[in-house]
């Protein structure tokens, strides 16, 4: 069974799909530009219902001290999802100041993007390898982009990692046999709309790995 993570949910309707279909991790957006965006207040009461029952995770790209202490007191995450130039020391300061694990997203296009990795390894508690945003996006990922996933068969790492860009219910099963990814990172390919997730097709996504 290949374990999922559903990012950028921001409805109880979604998350409770998420949970209730057997998601491992389910995620909260916090950037600005992303039409995800929910605020660490907001998140509180949402993410609540999912403490115990999945890994909640906080994604960020480049945020500040203030965003990751508001973050860190009212969603209280078991991760934060690192989605930007952050550095291994920005790292350690995430998790000084949120008390949560680290999970660093790497870019990738070639295989000498998955290079990055040698440097991470011993300061995140798993990697994600998304695919490279198109040029000119705004985005540094959740638009549907992907890469090619024979490059991450037979890698090895010290963790359990994610695949993440492009996945969709139809695609799952396949890029996770591709890959050999143990985990699977979902967001734009469980919506009907930009920002706006669909229960119906996180159900499927669901179960097409389970």
């Amino acid at each position: 069974m290949t374990r999922v993570k559903i990012c950028g949910l921001s409805t109880p309707d979604t998350l409770d799909a998420a949970l209730e279909h057997g998601a491992a991790y389910v995620g909260a957006v916090f950037f600005a530009r992303s039409p995800r965006n929910i605020t660490p207040e907001d998140a509180r009461p949402l993410f609540e219902r999912a403490r115990g029952r999945a890994g909640i995770v906080a994604v960020t790209v480049d945020a500040d001290d203030d965003l990751l202490s508001r973050i860190g007191a009212h969603l209280r995450p078991d991760f934060v999802q690192l989605h930007g130039h952050e550095t291994v020391a920005r790292a350690h300061e995430v998790r000084r100041l949120t008390g949560a694990g680290i999970i660093k997203v790497l870019s990738v296009s070639a295989p000498a993007d998955l290079d990055a990795a040698d440097g991470w390894e011993d300061h995140a508690d798993h990697l994600m390898f998304d695919a490279r945003p198109p040029a000119g996006s705004d985005l540094p990922g959740g638009v549907g982009a992907s890469f090619d996933w024979t490059m991450m068969r037979g890698r090895a790492f010290r963790h359990d990692w994610f695949l993440a860009g492009g996945l969709t219910p139809d695609n799952a099963a396949q890029a996770a046999s591709i890959s050999g990814a143990p985990l699977l990172d979902v967001s734009s390919g469980v919506e009907s709309a930009p920002g706006v997730k669909d229960a119906a097709r996180i159900a499927a996504f669901l179960k097409a790995v389970a």
